[in-house]
């Protein structure tokens, strides 16, 4: 029976379970081990304690590693869809007169690419994927310059910091590679990071993460910006509930993005 389980047993069922499942409810945990929530909590804190789990508000999560970064048009075939719905409605909160600081990634290209032509804005931008296909933009659009990063079809490095360094944006909007309540928003290249971290600092207002659901959970080498510091969360449905209450709990609001963001 399992509540006869000694502590190693537990922890090998929970981590089975998140494995399974990436995240799971304190009660769920309980129940399936047939004892207390206490216990199930002293548990969650040691599997915590050795990097295997993040707990969150109410249960857990696994914790799981992004090293490499990926390069942009592999990381493209991952949930396009998602990311053009985040894209809609993350460039809707732009409004006329912003001046708006986006990085480089898959998914705020999308963001760049679905700002509506003709709007009276500025966006200050190390994404230079979305620069080459776009054309005439309709819009202010610099890019900041800086060594060019083949991996993520970006710039970075010391020139870009110091002319990051000469403006100050009252919008950000990010991409990330991994959003965790332990963590924050964190991403593989520590050149991105630096360009991040820098655009948060000059920007007086709002800080916007889009990131599809994918990302929650995920922990990767560089952290750009904890819950505290961040504003908004534009994702998709399949966002975790529970994830959505961890992220309130931080004075975080979630924006979901879905088919009608996008105009047809």
């Amino acid at each position: 029976m399992s509540k006869t389980l000694i502590p190693a047993q537990r922890r090998e069922r929970i981590q089975k379970y998140l494995e399974t499942y990436k995240i799971a409810r304190t009660v769920d945990l309980y129940k399936m081990l047939e004892t207390s929530e206490a216990t199930v909590w002293r548990d969650l804190e040691w599997l915590e304690q050795k990097g295997i789990i993040e707990r969150t508000h109410g249960g857990a999560m696994l914790s799981q590693r992004i090293t490499l970064e990926p390069e942009y048009q592999q990381r493209a075939k991952k949930h396009p869809e998602e990311k053009q719905m985040i894209g809609a409605l993350a460039s809707a909160l732009i409004e006329d007169g912003d001046i708006v600081f986006i990085n480089s990634g898959t998914t705020t290209t999308q963001v760049i690419r679905q700002i509506r032509s003709g709007a009276n804005i500025t966006v200050f931008t190390n994404n230079l994927h979305a620069a080459l296909e776009m054309g005439e933009p309709g819009f202010h659009h610099y890019l900041i310059g800086g060594e060019f990063q083949p991996r993520s079809l970006s710039v970075a490095g010391r020139f870009a910091t110091d002319n990051l360094k000469q403006v100050y944006a009252n919008k950000t909007i990010i991409g990330v590679d991994g959003i965790s309540l332990k963590h924050g928003c964190t991403v593989p290249s520590n050149a991105e990071a630096e360009v991040i971290r820098l655009m948060i600092e000059h920007t007086k207002g709002k800080v916007i993460i889009a990131a599809d659901h994918s990302k929650w959970g995920k922990v990767s080498n560089y952290q750009v910006a904890s819950l505290d510091e961040i504003d908004k969360l534009v994702t998709d449905e399949a966002i975790d509930a529970s994830a959505i209450e961890t992220l309130a709990a931080h004075s975080v609001e979630s924006l979901i993005a879905d088919a009608n963001s996008v105009e047809t």
